[in-house]
């Protein structure tokens, strides 16, 4: 006959006896568990909240390669904050096998293979775009000027001699707002790609098993910023084409005309709220009502603009450039009174 008593204490030692097996077993597992040690590519403000995720999920397994030659670099300024291994660009590959894996964010410099093939892991890159669509140095300022619905961010693998094309790690999409400013959408992605980049690390080696190479006949490019994207031709770009040209590069540089034999940036521009009366392109007037100047555009359309800089002045008013330089240009002629498509 059993004896409940007596079974409850046979249990209870069991119990006890497994436990003090058992815990053993799980500090040994902690003890030789360690985050990968990373190498952290970056240079701007792309880079910093990526920077900032990995020094939260890795802690001090954690250097820093950046570029030295901005003494404004927010990258160097953390790494030194917080007291994380600094490099200089470039580096010595011997440094590379000390770490598990590189990661590039937003760092300019095409890396070389030695560099790469001396990370065990290889290294990996957060791009602000759904690749292989907008490769290239301005993904942002593209998506936007190119009118995309979303846009997103990629972690590929890095591979030698080319930028951008390596296969994909991860991705995650986010829509583009109708009139989303770079600043905003650039803030957005970068919070986006440190997010995606901790869960890829965290988990590499089903990624990297998992990697799918990017699909080449969909691919688009995304050039560096030249100053041919600023000019501003009145007689070829629609008012809707201007304002959003002007929302891509907003904060990073200004759209710019000519005036009187003058370069004229516009600081601050925007679409009429109803139909204004036809003007030519090129052709200006100012809208005293609105403190406006009213820009004629192609497809018979219309550009308002309340804030621009006239070369050797500093920003001024839609009303102060009226009063300061289009009432000058009409007691000169009145075909002076028109910007020139550039």
């Amino acid at each position: 006959m059993f004896c409940g008593k007596s079974l409850v204490n046979n249990f209870y030692k069991y119990k006890r006896k497994m436990w003090q097996n058992v815990v053993p077993i799980i500090q040994r597992g902690k003890g030789t568990y360690h985050p990968l040690k990373i190498l952290f590519f970056g240079t701007d403000y792309f880079s910093l909240p990526s920077l900032q995720a990995l020094h939260k999920n890795c802690g001090d397994h954690l250097g820093v390669v950046t570029s030295f030659k901005n003494p404004a670099n927010c990258v160097r300024t953390y790494a030194e904050k917080e007291k994380l291994p600094l490099q200089k660009w470039p580096i010595d590959p011997s440094v590379c096998p000390k770490f598990d894996l590189g990661v590039v964010v937003s760092f300019g410099h095409l890396i070389p293979a030695n560099i790469i093939h001396g990370f065990p892991n290889g290294m990996i890159n957060v791009h602000a775009s759904l690749l292989p669509r907008w490769r290239g140095a301005a993904p942002i300022i593209y998506a936007i000027m190119k009118g995309d619905a979303i846009t997103g961010v990629s972690i590929m693998k890095i591979e030698p001699h080319r930028f951008d094309i390596g296969a994909i790690l991860a991705q995650r999409e986010v829509a583009i707002e109708p009139n989303v400013f770079m600043p905003d959408l650039h803030a957005s992605l970068a919070s986006l790609g440190a997010d995606l980049l901790v869960d890829t690390v965290n988990n590499l080696s089903v990624r990297l098993k998992e990697a799918k190479p990017q699909d080449s006949t969909k691919t688009s490019y995304a050039p560096k910023i030249t100053s041919k994207i600023t000019e501003v031709n009145w007689s070829e770009l629609s008012a809707l084409d201007i304002y959003t040209r002007h929302r891509a590069l907003f904060g990073y540089k200004n759209l710019t005309t000519s005036f009187l034999s003058k370069q004229v940036q516009l600081l601050e521009v925007r679409l009429p709220e109803k139909e204004l009366p036809f003007q030519e392109p090129g052709a200006i007037s100012y809208l005293r009502k609105a403190r406006s100047l009213v820009i004629g555009c192609a497809q018979h359309s219309q550009l308002e603009v309340l804030q621009l800089r006239v070369e050797g002045r500093k920003p001024m008013s839609a009303q102060d450039f009226n009063n300061g330089f289009l009432k000058q240009a009409r007691s000169l002629s009145f075909t002076a009174n028109k910007l020139a498509s550039l």
